[in-house]
Parts: structure tokens; C-alpha cells; sequence
């Protein structure tokens, strides 16, 4: 396979702006293929223009655009190309996943109505401001998806995942994250720099732009070797921004399928923005230790998804809300430690590696363990100079109250206590014990069948759990009893923590 220079547009030095093409039109979307049909003609020009690239500036491969014919349809499930080496594997751990999108639905949400302006990125980083929304999440247990509706043209970015639609209509966008193959990325001498979106457009033109979130620091030259990667039943092809601003990776898109960022492999390896999420696990059954799982990502991540993932995978566990912002160096070693320490904390492993993965499992970097109930802890990332990258005092959840704590919390009416753990319960109960739960209250008579079908037709777990215990509490005390009595049944250990029992 051959690929030909096209030296015409010259890219600078930093690597920061891409250039646009000879008749101020966007950035190529590039298949892997070359034009076999070129005229003589044309041939000698480019041989010429070759000669003529200025010493330091980098040509680029040209390769052959893609019809829109060969755009994917707006909706359905993914299929992508097994042919050759653009083999697309749905699963790359074992969990499950939902292959399809929910029914769209051209009412716009209230969570979606409810558009503010968004302050969080720089002035003057995008062209035109934008407006910061919150989506409609579908059924986390079957894989979050994502729902976006507008009636009018704009910017708008998500708050759970960061990205940024530029509507040319009012529309409705669907989308959802999706694991990585590397298997598509590594004949092509590429890796994943930020998640695998699965984005569809209900009404079909209603979208001309994407900006897609990265994590590079432009002072430090990574931005020169990003590109996204378009994925369709096609297989896969690259193609160069139309922009690269401080937070984003910009495209023009006309259809639709999965979009995300990638790096060449043989890039440098540079300092990133990162995160440090510590995860809090209280002791179950009868171990007696307390556990804080710390994981270094890159911050490019969806720390929603990150959440339901870590949920999925490993039970029931507290994210520590924390500033978690710090900047990394991928392929680098890093240690943590902690105050207190010494004897009664223990930290493994000693030292870890930064990858800048995004694998859809988020093992952590470090797990620290102790025995001793603590009210705070201070953690402290270091490099291998001993210097604190990321260095922060969080508040750590006590797996069970403190006495005075959970006399009072007792000495409550049932209803009222209901109330007080509503939103611990919304976090931490899971789908079977809720779906337990809501079979055991129509059987005691505490619901009837209607209030039974109103809960779970909501459209998530923690909407659900909403419904059933405030449609319970609104039934008075005894109500509230037999519900706090199965759930304790259910999971005695949650209640006990909660002070429930």
C-alpha cells in the first residue's frame, strides 16, 4: 500500500492550526486508500509543489474522501466493517452492553430545557459562545446513553461528557460511549485519546460541527499529533481537525456514527491534564477493613460513566468528591502516601504507572486500607523526584454513624428517617434490591399495582428509587416501617450504615 504527500497545505510548526483546504473548506475526512485515477497531470503538479515544501513543514498523507452515501444511517444499532483490519468488536471486557439507543422522542426534556451559559473553558477558546446542558440519561444498568434536545441553533455542551454540538436547526442528538478496539487503531500506528462516542441525529443536517474534549497541554506540542477517528460500516478513517482549541478537538460532520480522538503512537510522551478520583469502601460483612481505590485517568474521561462502570464491576462504593485536577506524565511512575500513615494505613502498590488509557474497566492506580475508623485523610501523589503532583485532604463517609449520630437519626419517625437517607439510598441501592423491594411492598399491600408500574416506568434507577420511597413516606408511618423492615431484610448491611435499624 503506497500513500501520496499533498504538500499543498502546509501545517506550522507548533502544529496547533490545522490548515484548511486551498478553497477555505474544512479539514479532509481520509479513508485509508489512494486515488488509483490520477491524471499525469495532476501527478507532476504535486511533484512539484513537493519540491517546493518549505524545510520543517510537515506534508500530509492524502487519502481518498468518503461519499456521504456511505454515511451510516442516523439510528439503529452499530454494525461496523469486519473486512480486513477494521474489525469491530462490541465487548472488550465482559461486561454487557446495550446495542441499541432508546426511542427518540421530539418532546424535549425539562433537564434539557433548562440551558444556562457555560463559564468553565476559557474565552475565546470556541467561536461563538455556547450554552451548558444537562441530558437525559437512559437505564444505567442497561449501559448510560445520552439525550440531547434544541429548538434553535447554537453551541451546546454537555455537563457529563464534555462534549460540544454546533446545531445549525433545532434537533434532537443521541449518544453514548463505547469501548475502544485497538485491533481497528494499531495498523494505523494510532491509540485512543479520549472515549469512543456512538453520536446520532434524529433529524438528519441538524448538526454541521462536533468539538470533542482532549487533554493535551497545547504548550507542550501534543496537540500537533491528534486526530479523531471516524468509525462506520465502512472500518475507520482519520480525520484532521478543523480546529484545536485549549479543551477541543473540532470537526465538521455531516453523518453519523462513532467519533473519538486519537494520537499517533510514536508521539512523545508529555505531561497531560489528569484526574485523581479516590473511591471510599466501607467494610462488608466481616472484614474490618476500610478501603479507598485511587485512580489516575486522563481528564478527558466521563466521570459518570467512570462511576457506573466502577459500580457494575465492583459493587457498592462511595466516590470521594474532591478537587481532582493535576497534570500527569503517561508512561511515568508515581507513588502515593498518606497522613496518617506509618503502621495503621497501607498503601500498595508503592509506586505506579500513569497510562493514558481509556480500556472501559478504570482499575485503580493505588488501593489504601486501614482499620481504624477516620474522620479525614490527606493523600499525596508524587513523582519520582518525591515532588507532590496532587496533594489533598478529603472527607472520608464513616461506614457507620457516629453514636449521638445515630440515636437521634433513630429517635425520628420512621417517615422522617426515610427522608433523611433518600439521597444515600438514590447512590447506593442497586437495581435488584430495588426491584426486590418494590415486588415485596406490593405484596404487603404497602403499594398498590399502579404505583408499582408508575416507579418503574421512570427512566433510570434513581428516579425510580425517588418514586418509590417518597410515594411510600406519603403514606404515613406504618408505610415507612414496612419498608425500612424489607429493606433491611434486603441488605442489612446498607441499613446499618444508613441508621436505618
Amino acid at each position: 500500500m503506497s500513500f501520496r504527500k499533498k504538500p499543498r497545505f502546509l501545517i506550522r510548526k507548533d502544529g496547533l492550526d490545522w490548515n484548511q483546504t486551498d478553497d477555505g473548506g474544512p479539514g479532509e475526512l481520509f479513508s485509508e486508500e489512494t486515488s488509483s485515477e490520477s491524471s499525469s497531470e495532476e501527478t507532476q503538479q504535486r511533484e512539484e509543489e513537493d519540491s517546493n515544501l518549505g524545510e520543517g513543514c510537515e506534508p500530509f498523507i492524502r487519502m481518498k474522501p468518503i461519499p456521504a452515501s456511505n454515511a451510516p444511517p442516523s439510528s439503529g444499532p452499530l454494525k461496523l466493517s469486519t473486512t480486513g483490519s477494521c474489525e469491530r468488536k462490541e465487548k472488550s471486557c465482559s461486561r454487557s452492553r446495550s446495542s441499541s439507543f432508546p426511542s427518540p422522542t421530539h418532546e424535549p426534556s425539562a433537564e434539557s430545557r433548562a440551558l444556562k451559559r457555560c463559564g468553565s473553558f476559557p474565552a475565546g477558546n470556541l467561536s461563538s459562545s455556547f450554552e451548558e446542558f444537562t441530558p437525559a440519561c437512559s437505564d444505567e444498568s442497561a449501559g448510560e446513553s445520552y439525550r440531547f434536545q434544541c429548538s434553535r441553533p447554537g453551541q451546546y455542551q454537555c455537563r457529563e461528557t464534555a462534549l460540544v454540538f454546533h446545531m445549525k436547526d433545532g434537533g434532537q442528538v443521541l449518544y453514548r460511549i463505547l469501548p475502544w478496539s485497538r485491533s481497528q487503531l494499531s495498523p494505523h500506528h494510532k491509540k485512543p485519546a479520549g472515549p469512543l462516542f456512538d453520536i446520532r441525529c434524529v433529524k438528519e443536517g441538524s448538526m454541521c460541527q462536533l468539538h470533542l474534549p482532549h487533554c493535551e497541554i497545547r504548550s507542550t506540542g501534543g496537540c500537533r499529533f491528534l486526530s479523531v477517528a471516524h468509525v462506520n460500516d465502512d472500518g475507520i478513517q482519520f480525520i484532521r481537525p478543523q480546529k484545536i482549541t485549549e479543551t477541543h478537538v473540532v470537526i465538521n460532520v455531516t453523518g453519523f456514527s462513532c467519533y473519538g480522538n486519537v494520537i499517533d503512537e510514536a508521539s512523545p510522551s508529555v505531561p497531560i491534564r489528569a484526574l485523581v478520583l479516590p473511591f471510599y469502601k466501607p467494610p462488608q460483612g466481616p472484614e474490618t477493613k476500610y478501603r479507598i481505590a485511587v485512580l489516575l485517568l486522563p481528564k478527558n474521561v466521563c466521570l459518570k460513566h467512570v462511576k457506573n462502570t466502577r459500580k457494575e464491576l465492583f459493587g457498592d462504593e462511595t466516590y470521594i468528591e474532591t478537587p481532582p485536577h493535576c497534570k500527569l506524565n503517561p508512561q511515568q511512575d508515581y507513588s502515593l502516601t498518606t497522613s496518617p500513615g506509618g503502621d495503621s494505613v497501607e498503601v500498595q502498590p508503592t509506586d505506579a504507572e500513569f497510562d493514558q488509557e481509556y480500556d472501559d474497566n478504570y482499575f485503580p492506580a493505588f488501593h489504601v486500607t486501614y482499620e481504624n475508623m477516620l474522620e479525614h485523610i490527606r493523600l499525596f501523589l508524587k513523582d519520582n523526584t518525591s515532588h507532590s503532583v496532587w496533594d489533598r485532604q478529603v472527607s472520608l463517609p464513616s461506614s457507620g454513624l457516629q453514636r449521638s449520630v445515630r440515636s437521634a437519626r433513630l429517635r425520628l419517625p420512621t417517615a422522617e428517617r426515610l427522608l433523611e437517607v433518600r439521597s444515600s439510598l438514590v447512590e447506593r441501592i442497586s437495581e435488584s434490591n430495588l426491584l426486590k423491594l418494590l415486588d415485596k411492598l406490593l405484596e404487603r399491600r404497602v403499594i398498590n399495582y399502579d404505583e408499582l408500574e408508575t416507579a418503574k416506568e421512570k427512566p433510570n434507577r434513581g428516579e425510580r428509587t425517588r418514586c418509590v420511597v417518597d410515594t411510600v413516606r406519603f403514606k404515613g408511618q406504618k408505610a415507612s416501617s414496612e419498608m425500612i423492615e424489607i429493606l433491611n431484610d434486603l441488605d442489612p448491611f446498607l441499613c446499618g450504615d444508613l441508621a436505618l435499624i
